[in-house]
């Protein structure tokens, strides 16, 4: 991957020394990451790019350029793309009900009380639409969240663990939602059945259309829903917070290898998703080709909540990949809406979202820029990283 000046592009070099002096002293040389990859684009052009630590602590290999990561939800931003794709081409509309592409959804119900299987339930206020499920306002859950009896009931059916998207909407029809849609926002599978619409909606697999609409005219070479033999040696090893000394090492995967999940199960490299995001930053195109509109773009990254609330007013959730307080929800994206309100250096309708490993994408179309952040450790809430990537990367703009 070709490195310009920082200069040439706006940046201060000095200043973005201090992203590998800080990271390194702060997280990689006493092992709280293994390893890291940071990567900063402004204008189209990679300003800033470094390794830190292993990507594979047990047999001592460095992290190399490229390493091979499990983004886990930052899947959930190349689904959402995928989906609005076929948008544009009228194959459905937002307020569609999701029963009218899924027929046993047509009689789901919102919880009100008992434990699985002896549920009481109630009629939602209105039905599910497409729109619910990109902005995560749809009633469904996760089954890592422990706060209720519906995410209870997800662990029971096993519903994450489908051997197929069919399986796995089929499970979610048996069971209710937290709230009726629209009412409050909660990071659920939400982005796992927007997959499923798409096979519905294209006719075809879940990676057959990736592979075709965005991974081949976004050169994305490494990007799937597993790691092939052949690439086996690039794969970073997979580890787990230890609050009583260095991270655990993973043996086993985190999350369902066998279903195709839109909303978590994607591996793929830095200079893959960096493609991704030039393609969302230069308003959908890359290299030429246009892989989504400018005006749905604009539809997809503002805020979606209700009075244009923030995530505080809005969720129910126990875990997200976002901070509340100032942040909204657009149509698969986290929204930056007040930048004081969260007390973090950003500017209003920065957009992105991150992975259960700790990795994370942030673009900020009014500075023409983009942050990539990859890493391998579970979960993403162990270190405040996140905010303090804006802080060592925004103080880093030169006056215009």
């Amino acid at each position: 991957m070709k490195v310009v000046k920082p200069e040439s592009v706006g940046l201060d070099s000095n200043v973005l020394e201090n992203i590998r002096e800080y990271l390194d002293n702060t997280y990689v040389k006493d092992g709280k990451y293994v390893g890291t990859m940071t990567l900063v684009s402004r204008k189209g052009k990679i300003a800033y790019l470094d390794s830190l630590g292993f990507m594979d602590r047990e047999n001592e290999k460095p992290m190399q350029e490229d390493s091979i990561f499990r983004i886990y939800s930052m899947s959930k931003a190349i689904t959402s793309i995928a989906i609005m794709q076929l948008y544009e081409k009228s194959a459905f509309r937002l307020d569609d009900p999701v029963f009218w592409y899924i027929p046993s959804w047509e009689k789901l119900r919102v919880y009100q009380s008992g434990i699985y299987p002896n549920f009481l339930t109630s009629r939602p206020k209105r039905h599910m639409t497409i729109r619910d499920l990109l902005t995560h306002m749809s009633g469904l859950t996760y089954d890592f969240m422990y706060r209720t009896n519906v995410d209870a009931a997800y662990r029971k059916t096993k519903v994450q663990q489908a051997e197929s998207l069919e399986e796995f909407v089929e499970i979610l029809s048996t069971l209710p939602l937290e709230f009726s849609p629209g009412d409050k926002w909660n990071y659920s599978v939400s982005t796992d059945v927007l997959g499923y619409l798409v096979e519905v909606l294209s006719g075809m697999k879940l990676e057959e259309y990736f592979k075709k609409f965005i991974f081949e005219p976004l050169e994305m070479e490494d990007t799937s829903f597993s790691c092939p033999k052949e690439k086996l040696d690039r794969l970073c090893a997979l580890y787990e917070h230890n609050p009583k000394g260095e991270p655990r090492l993973l043996e086993i995967p985190f999350l369902n290898t066998k279903m195709e999940s839109g909303g978590g199960g994607l591996f793929s490299t830095m200079n893959d998703y960096h493609n991704f995001c030039s393609m969302l930053l230069n308003q959908g195109e890359f290299n030429g080709k246009r892989l989504i509109g400018r005006k749905t773009l604009e539809l997809m990254t503002v805020n979606h909540l209700p009075d244009n609330q923030d995530l505080t007013e809005m969720s129910e959730s126990a875990f997200s990949e976002t901070p509340y307080a100032g942040v909204g929800f657009g149509l698969g994206f986290s929204v930056m809406l007040d930048p004081a309100k969260s007390q973090s250096v950003s500017d209003i309708g920065e957009y992105g979202w991150g992975g259960a490993a700790s990795t994370v994408f942030m673009l900020n179309p009014k500075e023409d820029m983009f942050i990539i952040f990859l890493t391998q450790l579970l979960p993403s809430s162990t270190y405040q990283v996140r905010r303090e990537l804006r802080s060592l990367i925004y103080s880093s703009l030169k006056p215009e």
